[in-house]
């Protein structure tokens, strides 16, 4: 389950809650009966039903990155939110946005590719770049290499690059969410836990054990 409550729908009072129920929905209770056409549970919009104004501004933001006025092409927007998702370990975002690759024309073999980028060959100069960009902006924290920004501003305006920044962090954002709040796919537990010695061993300094000395 997630860590925060999901609000049923008779519970649900305002417009942008019913609305994005019923868009997703259609007259279901989605707490009660789960489920999207995607396969996803549906609980990241229970979730932020919470806060009608926080899911109303999650909600405008997706309206901007599929705006027809954005300058940039959707394909290319997609590397960012999917190795977005990727690096931040978010099972929820690398997988809808695998599925939004698939949707833009990408391959099997490309998309599954996304995860190992700098060893494939399948990306064109500028898809590299910001592959390279994305991983600087989550990984490096904005630590963007010269060389990675003279190849953005070779093959994109501007408001392209602007735009794929605000994008991707965006993504960054809701993907480090939903690992947070455990909510869709991100609903399992941390894979990183102490696997127990054998019942038999007795506790000892590792360090002083595997330690090599000359001497």
């Amino acid at each position: 389950m997630p860590r925060l409550k999901q609000i049923p729908r008779d519970a649900a009072e305002a417009p942008i809650v019913l609305s994005m129920y019923t868009r997703l929905f259609g007259d279901r209770d989605p707490v009660a009966e789960p489920g999207t056409e995607t396969g996803t549970p549906g609980d990241w919009w229970t979730v932020f039903a919470n806060s009608p104004d926080v899911l109303e501004h999650a909600c405008r933001g997706f309206g901007l990155y599929a705006s027809p006025d954005r300058k940039l092409p959707p394909a290319l927007r997609e590397l960012g939110q999917t190795r977005a998702g990727w690096l931040v370990g978010s099972q929820f975002v690398f997988s809808q946005h695998c599925k939004s690759c698939r949707a833009l024309g990408y391959s099997e073999d490309k998309i599954e590719a996304l995860k190992a980028w700098a060893v494939s060959d399948l990306f064109s100069p500028i898809e590299r770049a910001l592959l390279a960009y994305t991983d600087a902006l989550v990984l490096g924290f904005g630590r963007v290499d010269d060389a990675v920004f003279d190849v953005l501003q070779e093959h994109l305006s501007d408001e392209e690059v602007l735009e794929f920044t605000y994008i991707t962090m965006m993504y960054t954002m809701h993907a480090v969410i939903s690992v947070a709040l455990r909510l869709e796919y991100d609903n399992r537990p941390d894979p990183i836990v102490e696997i127990p010695a054998p019942a038999d061993y007795q506790a000892a300094n590792l360090g002083q054990q595997i330690g090599y000395d000359e001497t």
